[in-house]
């Protein structure tokens, strides 16, 4: 029996060769891979809110809506308010709220809700407003940083000298987006209709106007693709008229709490290039689903009191896209 020719042995040179060119091949696969994954993902991301969830149901809801939202994969979560009308404006409660939202998973941003302290009382049944409201800042505002297991750093407006007690504005940027935190209370701005009792109304305008002058300059100076903006009261930004119906409403006197932050926001975003989000938590009408709406550049959120989640997406043709539960 014919005994078998041996198979020729390749030469090492030409093995290398061979293994040199192989791996070329797999990693310029992997790195288009990668460089694929990459652009897919370039600024995506994706927020929470909370709305004010505590009439009827109180820490619990709270409580469900924070589990909720642990389990998600979102960069930050925005919790409007820490009490209801019918809780008790007491330290105890403050810090049982602090813990709770503290041991969140997710970076926790909290925004006040003129809950909060616009209708505290002391025992006398005087308003104790303020004194309530530095007690939540002392609390809730005093790290530059968010609550939550995860922290996120933010920049307060407490760090300007001039207006060291507004802790409770912040801002922040998750890649080309700058996201901030205003405090607006829903019942209207706790304007109050009595003469000469509105100090705290007029000192918190002043602060705000800095706010968003700084806020929307230093989006243009980054040149970021929008600004969001927090607050539990709405704005109604959207509704308001135009031309000539605009002319005449202004001459109606009005004793709207909202009006000049209003006005300042809607020309504010009329300069900027980006696109300018409003998100409140006012909620909707009763069987109206929350969406975006817009109006050029200038959109609009308002939530309801179930956890929602927002997808940002600068690589998309819809920057901010709504995610219904």
């Amino acid at each position: 029996m014919p005994t078998p020719m041996p198979m020729p042995r390749a030469r090492p040179g030409i093995r290398l060769t061979a293994l040199f060119c192989a791996l070329l091949v797999a990693g310029g696969a992997m790195a288009a891979a990668r460089d694929k994954d990459d652009k897919k993902d370039d600024g995506a991301h994706r927020f929470a809110i909370i709305g004010h969830s505590f009439n009827g149901g109180g820490e619990e809801r709270l409580k469900k809506a924070i589990d909720e939202t642990d389990g998600k994969s979102t960069a930050f979560v925005v919790v409007t308010g820490i009490k209801g009308n019918g809780e008790p404006c007491s330290d105890k409660l403050y810090q049982q709220r602090h813990a709770l939202i503290d041991d969140g998973k997710r970076p926790m941003i909290v925004l006040p809700a003129g809950s909060d302290w616009t209708e505290c009382r002391n025992s006398a049944g005087r308003s104790n407003a303020i004194e309530r409201l530095n007690r939540v800042r002392e609390l809730f505002y005093g790290d530059p940083s968010s609550l939550g297991a995860r922290k996120l750093s933010v920049t307060r407006l407490s760090m300007s000298p001039r207006f060291r007690s507004y802790a409770e504005n912040a801002h922040w940027s998750v890649d080309k987006v700058l996201y901030a935190t205003l405090n607006l209370p829903a019942n209207n701005n706790h304007y109050l209709l009595e003469a000469g009792r509105n100090s705290e109304y007029e000192d918190r305008l002043v602060a705000n106007r800095f706010w968003l002058n700084r806020l929307f300059a230093i989006a243009k100076r980054d040149k970021l693709e929008a600004v969001v903006l927090f607050s539990e009261g709405d704005l109604k930004a959207l509704s308001q008229p135009t031309g000539l119906r605009a002319l005449l409403r202004r001459a109606v006197p009005e004793n709207d709490g909202f009006a000049e932050t209003r006005r300042q926001v809607l020309a504010l975003a009329q300069k900027f290039p980006g696109k300018v989000l409003l998100v409140d938590t006012a909620g909707q009408a009763k069987g109206v689903k929350p969406a975006i709406e817009w109006r050029g550049n200038l959109g609009h959120l308002s939530t309801g009191t179930r956890p929602l989640e927002v997808a940002v997406n600068p690589a998309a043709k819809t920057l901010f896209r709504l995610e219904t539960p």
